[in-house]
């Protein structure tokens, strides 16, 4: 009987964390994708408002979701904190099925509220909108393609996670938990800045995957594919998984390794560390 009371309340608090990566990635991808709308459709803001909007969608999202589920919002954090950072691996699925659709979602309404600039840059839904929902080699323009598209994920990740993962271990110099979500937005701006030329700086399935879902059912057919006619979608999914794994074991055993052993637990959080209840 108590197994079975047991069980009910990490359902329900499974139930709970899943709202909360669902409600948080959806914050985050009504910022990212409604900017880079603005930017390709409206014309207005350029690169630097982009990378800041995404930062400031990362803050926001991360603070709807921190105190429940830890604001992950990226299956490749979800991922690389199961491997390194204590995280169980039972709720790694369900995370991140819970922040693709909150990206998905996201997108719809991005889709929806920008339809009529959409229509009007782009009727025939193709290569030149599509990179406003997910990315393309080269942003679309440029000459890279689908491996160098792969090589700037894996690099942008294992960069992402190597620093999230040093802001939020409490060994080593953190923030204080109510400005860590400030500091990992601050790190993917300085990413879509510094890496956002080669594949446009996915660095995340979810954020990735969603959109392209939704692009594609609302007109967009070549969603799926980039601008040479290649099968590019698996890229921003495979790509970042692997730079998280190397990012966060990097992390690991350049810095985790040397800092000094205590109670405090590795990172599991994008707000501190591991919650007691996401180690279950």
């Amino acid at each position: 009987m108590a197994d079975r009371i047991a069980d009910r309340i990490r359902a329900k608090g499974l139930v709970g964390e899943l709202a909360a990566e669902f409600a948080g990635t959806f914050i985050l991808l009504l910022f990212g994708l409604g900017v880079v709308a603005q930017v390709v459709a409206g014309g207005l803001g350029g690169h630097d408002s982009i990378a800041w909007a995404w930062g400031f969608g990362v803050i926001l999202g991360v603070y709807v979701a921190g105190k429940i589920s830890g604001a992950h919002l990226n299956p490749a954090v979800t991922v690389a904190l199961a491997a390194f950072g204590g995280f169980s691996w039972r709720k790694v699925l369900p995370y991140s099925l819970a922040q693709t659709a909150g990206a998905f979602v996201a997108a719809l309404v991005v889709r929806w509220n920008y339809s009529e600039v959409l229509d009007k840059l782009d009727p025939h839904h193709g290569v030149s909108s599509q990179g406003i929902f997910s990315t393309l080699p080269g942003n679309g323009a440029l000459p890279v393609h689908l491996w160098g598209g792969f090589r700037d994920q894996v690099i942008g990740t294992a960069i992402l996670l190597f620093c999230i993962l040093a802001v939020t271990d409490l060994r080593n110099t953190a923030p204080a938990a109510n400005l860590a979500p400030v500091v990992v937005g601050f790190i993917v701006v300085a990413i879509g800045m510094a890496w956002g030329t080669d594949a446009g700086y996915a660095i995340n399935p979810a954020r990735d995957f969603g959109p392209r879902l939704a692009s594609f059912l609302t007109g967009f057919g070549h969603a799926f594919r980039d601008q040479y006619g290649d099968l590019y979608f698996w890229v921003p999914i495979v790509g970042p998984i692997i730079g998280a794994l190397l990012g966060a074991w990097l992390y690991r055993v350049l810095v985790g390794v040397f800092l000094p052993a205590d109670e405090t637990p590795q990172p599991g959080s994008l707000e501190t560390a591991v919650p007691e209840h996401q180690t279950a």
